[in-house]
């Protein structure tokens, strides 16, 4: 089944995706822990309850890197039932490059029957590289990585991101920390804890509003 990415109408992951990008520099540590091991636990309670409101699983968000790309905002979405989905763009050349992360698994037998992005009916080419399945198909690539439940996705046009580009994205490919989680801006001002008193809300009797009219008014 294709999985599909709505687009969210407020981004309140956004701003983590964001300082996410600029927190490392590419290649500074090699792979990372989402690459390497079991990934950690999403940063902070706040970054769960703000998943949780878009309808995304909170061990689903991850975030990654690339050099010259930053993310659209626009284009972070639920990817099918809690799934993730955010893409990032090439500032001089518009080349795309799609994070998604989805429940599942991808195996020797799945791979083939899996389509590389949204592409259904489409062959699809599966190459073991390192932890990672490098996929081809419909004038796409894809690495996935195979994590605890769940598959991160990064993928691009073949012809407009490189193969080592896609590459290190995919390794870059983690879960939001606690450095990058207490750099969100403050959450939005809770609701009132009691209820607003109106003027025209009599003290007595059913509690209808007071539309009384003065003589002469």
């Amino acid at each position: 089944m294709i999985r599909h990415a709505r687009v969210l109408p407020v981004l309140v992951l956004a701003p983590l995706l964001l300082t996410a990008c600029g927190s490392e520099k590419a290649g500074d540590s090699g792979p990372s822990a989402s690459a390497a091991g079991p990934a950690a636990a999403p940063g902070t309670r706040e970054v769960a309850s703000r998943a949780r409101a878009m309808g995304v699983a909170p061990e689903l968000v991850y975030v990654t890197e690339a050099p010259g790309f930053t993310l659209a905002q626009q284009s972070v979405g639920v990817l099918g039932d809690d799934g993730f989905s955010a893409t990032w763009v090439d500032g001089e050349t518009n080349a795309l490059l799609r994070l998604a992360v989805d429940r599942g698994t991808i195996t020797a037998d799945t791979c083939p029957e899996q389509p590389v992005g949204d592409m259904s009916g489409e062959h699809t080419t599966c190459e073991r590289d390192g932890d990672a399945w490098y996929r081809t198909g419909a004038g796409r690539h894809e690495y996935a990585l195979s994590e605890e439940g769940h598959v991160v996705r990064v993928s691009a046009e073949k012809d407009a991101v490189p193969r080592d580009v896609l590459h290190a994205a995919a390794l870059a490919a983690h879960r939001p920390d606690d450095a990058e989680t207490d750099r969100l801006p403050p959450s939005a001002d809770p609701a009132p804890a009691s209820p607003v008193e109106r003027g025209d809300l009599p003290r007595y009797g059913d509690g209808a509003p007071d539309n009384h009219v003065d003589v002469g008014g």
